[in-house]
């Protein structure tokens, strides 16, 4: 039974990681309809940028993990306002077109420094036993991680609820002429939106590296381990992201341990999420809490 536990908490730790990587795709498309490919690539630019300040600059680490924030912060917000915001109103395809330039732009610059074909560890600062209850254990790093997400994820989903700011974003995504008419600016909502996706990327970024190390591959191969996620949680809806984070998360973790463990087989972890959201776009296309809309010719 202590197995089965066991697998539920590494299950939720994993989960949440792709909450929050899923965070940044839902921000941005909540606000500007837009799927941002090059997430994956930012997210592994917050923990190099994370690493490079602790390693490098000496700063201790929690200082370099909320540095790294504001810096990819600005970082997104500079990308949106260089490269994107020339295509408000364009086609969303040529949009998407430039976050796929984006993304390779990113990687060849990061394969240009020692990141992109190393292995590096972040300096142990928490401690090394885990924390262990009724024979199920976690590590300080995971916990940590996980009290992060959840932090991070509460205050986003307060940020669209009630803040002005949050409001007016919900509200360029309904209709921008609307939003426009009442005196929104629209190029600063898609700013904002692309800043905290950035901010949300590093904070994903810093966690994954420090559980599992910093590698760029593994890295920004999240912006596309996440789709699922994203996908069947709806692609508007943080709440959506959470709960599909955990049931996929759960998903591999029972995969890896059931069937690829005992079983024998090989990949199931891998391939069973995507199994289940072909199942779940059969009867929910909009995922689980995504929004439906209806328009009336």
């Amino acid at each position: 039974m202590s197995y089965f536990f066991q697998l539920v908490v590494s299950g939720i730790v994993v989960g949440s990681i792709y909450a929050l990587s899923a965070l940044g795709f839902v921000l941005i498309y909540k606000s500007s309809r837009v799927l941002n490919l090059a997430h994956g690539q930012i997210i592994a630019a917050g923990a190099f940028i994370t690493y490079a300040l602790t390693v490098f600059v000496g700063i201790p680490i929690v200082i370099s993990f909320l540095l790294s924030m504001v810096i990819t912060f600005f970082l997104a917000m500079s990308v949106e306002r260089v490269f994107l915001r020339r295509l408000i109103g364009e086609p969303i395809i040529s949009v998407i077109m430039v976050t796929i330039g984006l993304m390779s732009i990113i990687d060849g610059i990061i394969y240009m420094t020692p990141f992109g074909a190393e292995n590096f560890s972040f300096p142990e600062f928490l401690p090394n036993t885990p924390i262990t209850l009724w024979g199920v254990s976690i590590s300080w790093t995971q916990f940590v991680g996980v009290i992060i997400t959840f932090i991070m994820i509460g205050g986003f989903t307060w940020f669209f609820k009630a803040s002005t700011v949050g409001i007016s974003m919900r509200a360029v995504s309904d209709d921008q002429f609307a939003s426009m008419s009442i005196g929104i600016s629209v190029p600063k909502v898609f700013g904002l939106a692309w800043a905290a996706a950035g901010l949300s990327a590093a904070a994903a970024g810093g966690i994954i590296g420090n559980i599992t190390g910093l590698n760029f591959d593994v890295l920004h191969s999240f912006g596309i381990i996440v789709f699922p996620v994203v996908i069947v949680g709806g692609l508007d809806s943080i709440f959506g992201a959470v709960v599909a984070g955990i049931i996929m998360g759960l998903i591999q973790q029972f995969a890896a341990g059931y069937l690829d463990g005992n079983w024998g087989l090989n990949g199931t972890a891998d391939v069973l999420p995507y199994i289940i959201l072909l199942i779940i776009l059969l009867f929910k296309p909009h995922g689980l809490f995504g929004i439906h809309e209806i328009e009336r010719v």
